[in-house]
Formats: C-alpha cells, structure tokens, sequence
C-alpha cells in the first residue's frame, strides 16, 4: 500500500504537506486551545508535523494513519527529533473507515478528505471517533475566486468547477450537516508559493540524481510544466483551508 509515486518524490521534502505554513499550523494549535493530555486522531497524517509540534507544544498525544511507507518513516522520525516518540503513533496503511478504539479530543483530515468521497463523508467518518465536546478539523480547497470556465477549473487539477465551493458556501455546508464552524486558518498566497515551489528543487535535484529511471521522463514533464500551471491557475484561484468544527 502506498500513494502514487509521483507524490513521494515531488513531496519528500516537504514536512506539511498542504499549503500552510508552520507558523498557521502553530496558531492553529493554538487557537484550539489544546490542553495537554487532548488525544488527537490524524487521518492523513502526512510527514506527521502537526501530531509531532503539538506533542511538542501543547503536550497532546495521538495517533495519525497515512498510506505513504514514506511520509509514515519520515513521521516516525520527527517524532524522535522532537522527543515527543512516547506521545505519538504513527501507523502505514488505510486511514479510510479507521475508527478509534479510544475516543478523541480532536479528529483530523486536513487535507485528504478523499477518504470519505468528500468532506462530508469524511466528517461523518471523523465523528465516529470523536468524544462529546469534542472537535473536528477538516482541511478542505475552495474558490478563491470562481472560475471563469471549466477549462481554468481543470488547470488548477480540478475536474470541474463544482468539484469546490467558495468559502462562504463552504461554511454555510458545515451548518447545514449539523456543526458550527469554531475556528478557522487559511492558506495565503505565500503559504502555497512554500508547498508548490518547493516540489520543483525537489523535483530538479531527484532527476539529476536519477537520469536513468524509467520515471524520469515523467518527472521532467511536471517540473517543465507545473511553475507555469501554478502561475496561472492555483495560485490565483484556488484557496485552502482547516476549518474546526463542533457537532451541534
């Protein structure tokens, strides 16, 4: 089990793989006013930064799922590096339909929502494992600004305009499946500049250290093609956020 290859080697060295920055990701562990001890459940988990700093920060303890061998092993030592390995786990495989033997203080997709078919599957998903009071963070792409045909919705890797919502509908969507929005950080423009510029170094220093591997040829067509792409699609339409969310 693992993600397509093309994403461990453009995203190997990332340690947030979404268009946050570490500083949002600390004001969002901050701005839920994380008590030590909290249990947190990251579906998604990435290179584990979140589980990992906030271990670290605000002394939680948790568990994060992702498919990656890669961003799993890359976790695992961030979790060393920081000192927090006797706070988190963190598990290679299938986070979609995993539930929780314990329940949670916090229940987290950010960023792979695709797991339940969507965000509100994903939600659905989430509150399984969720204790009462509990919150639910859910990272999730809208419209910064709507796309003027469907043909700029698919160079922001969108398969149509209706695949996102902008951020008002966004919203209103949550209260409409029965939560309150309690908090929310949004990636900016430079938050995306740090998550999609740097695949391209990585992207450069892979080929040069590959030119044989059968994979080259398809590694060289992204890195010729995707500064541009970003440019003109993601960049200036596309906007991500973590939403925080309470059942009513």
């Amino acid at each position: 089990m693992d993600i397509p290859r093309i994403f461990n080697i453009t995203e190997s060295a990332h340690r947030i793989h979404n268009p946050i920055t570490a500083e949002q990701l600390a004001t969002l562990g901050s701005a839920l006013r994380l008590e030590a001890g909290t249990r947190v459940l990251d579906l998604g988990s990435g290179s584990g930064e979140m589980l990992c700093t906030w271990a670290r920060d605000h002394g939680v303890i948790g568990t994060g799922i992702d498919m990656s061998r890669l961003f799993t092993e890359q976790a695992k030592r961030r979790a060393d590096a920081l000192g927090v390995t006797d706070q988190v786990e963190f598990i290679h495989g299938n986070a979609a339909g995993y539930i929780s033997e314990e329940k949670v203080g916090v229940a987290a997709c950010v960023g792979a929502t695709w797991i339940g078919g969507g965000f509100a599957g994903t939600i659905e998903l989430l509150v399984r494992s969720l204790r009462t009071g509990g919150i639910i963070l859910i990272g999730e792409p809208f419209w910064r600004q709507l796309p003027p045909t469907e043909a700029v919705a698919r160079g922001c890797l969108a398969n149509a305009i209706a695949d996102f919502l902008m951020l008002p509908e966004l919203l209103a969507s949550f209260g409409r499946l029965g939560y309150d929005v309690v908090e929310m950080v949004l990636a900016d423009q430079d938050g995306w500049d740090r998550y999609e510029a740097a695949k391209w170094l990585t992207m450069r220093r892979w080929l040069e250290a590959n030119p044989e591997d059968e994979f080259a040829q398809e590694v060289r067509a992204q890195l010729t093609a995707e500064p541009v792409r970003y440019a003109a699609y993601t960049r200036e339409y596309l906007g991500w956020g973590v939403f925080a969310l309470m059942p009513r």
